[in-house]
């Protein structure tokens, strides 16, 4: 609706984890490689946590495209509210196999035989689990048993669990012990930092098309309130960011100013200080817009860390009508 008015060749603040829009900070940068370093090399057990919206399946997106790439068979499990028995079926389903097996029993040297023999052609297979902290006790205890498939050099299969912080907290409960100390390799995802969502901020209109006049959109007083509404919280980012070009869309306006952003904090609830506030007439809100916006726009930060999402291009195609459709 409003890309035409922007500028822009795609909507850039989508909250689906989209790898192309990857904005590497340095501590998403750092856990994207250990989590490719922890399954290549074979590590076991590599854990990843964060709050809500930090970015934990965009990362899970991004390391399943990297091993793709490198011939590294996975089952991916995105929902783990499951039976020990559907989830071992699910793992099997993902890697190819039968799932059709009468027993439990059957079904492990089912996945042994094919972890082995991938094994010996010097193969690498890994599960990756997202949203790991809704994992049951018995689940956690079925995954930990599994690491039990090895040979005496390496482990056949490298587990990475994804999840919020109640999941840091299971794995320091004493019952978890063993598990947790197979732990190859840990790391948590923060919030961004105010710099961080400037430049969040611009990396995404870049990459859906923004000049750099237009890169302008969100002045600096703008992504300051933008930072403090969201707490550096790339989800909330996305959400107050995306409702801002909608809003400012239909003003009209060409920058979006902090009374847009905090109309929008208020719609959405995330200022509580603003619940009780008298609602004011459209003329007067309006006005107020029109008189915040600044009368020159802002520099836009040019240096970005070496990562460049743009490499996924290659499996992106843009249609005549300015949309993104996969190949």
């Amino acid at each position: 609706m409003y890309r035409e008015f922007y500028g822009l060749t795609c909507n850039p603040f989508e909250i689906s984890p989209d790898p192309f829009f990857f904005y590497p900070t340095a501590r998403h940068n750092e856990a994207l490689a250990l989590l490719n370093y922890g399954v290549i090399r074979r590590k076991g057990f590599v854990v990843v946590t964060g709050e809500v919206g930090t970015g934990k399946t965009l990362l899970v997106r991004c390391l399943l495209e990297s091993l793709t790439l490198q011939k590294v068979a996975f089952a991916y499990i995105y929902n783990p509210i499951l039976s020990v028995r559907a989830f071992l079926e699910q793992v099997l389903t993902d890697l190819g196999l039968s799932a059709a097996a009468p027993t439990k029993s059957e079904a492990l040297s089912r996945l042994n035989n094919y972890l082995m023999a991938r094994s010996r052609n010097d193969l690498t297979t890994a599960l990756v689990v997202d949203e790991a902290q809704l994992l049951s006790w018995d689940l956690l205890e079925e995954i930990r048993l599994l690491t039990n498939l090895e040979t005496t050099q390496q482990k056949l299969l490298q587990i990475v669990l994804v999840g919020q912080p109640e999941l840091d907290l299971e794995l320091d409960s004493h019952r978890l012990r063993q598990l947790k100390q197979r732990v190859g390799l840990r790391c948590n995802l923060l919030p961004l930092e105010l710099r961080e969502v400037e430049g969040y901020i611009h990396r995404r209109l870049e990459l859906a098309g923004a000049k750099e006049t237009e890169k302008a959109i969100f002045p600096k007083e703008t992504i300051t309130a933008i930072y403090q509404s969201s707490k550096g919280i790339p989800r909330l980012v996305n959400t107050l960011c995306e409702n801002c070009l909608m809003l400012g869309f239909g003003l009209q306006l060409y920058q979006i100013t902090p009374a847009i952003v905090q109309e929008v904090v208020s719609d959405f609830r995330l200022d509580q200080t603003t619940a009780g506030a008298e609602t004011r007439s459209e003329g007067e809100w309006i006005q107020d817009h029109i008189e915040c916006v600044p009368e020159e726009p802002s520099s836009t930060p040019s240096n970005f860390p070496p990562f460049d999402a743009r490499d996924n291009r290659s499996r992106i195609e843009r249609s005549p009508e300015g949309g993104v459709r996969r190949r």
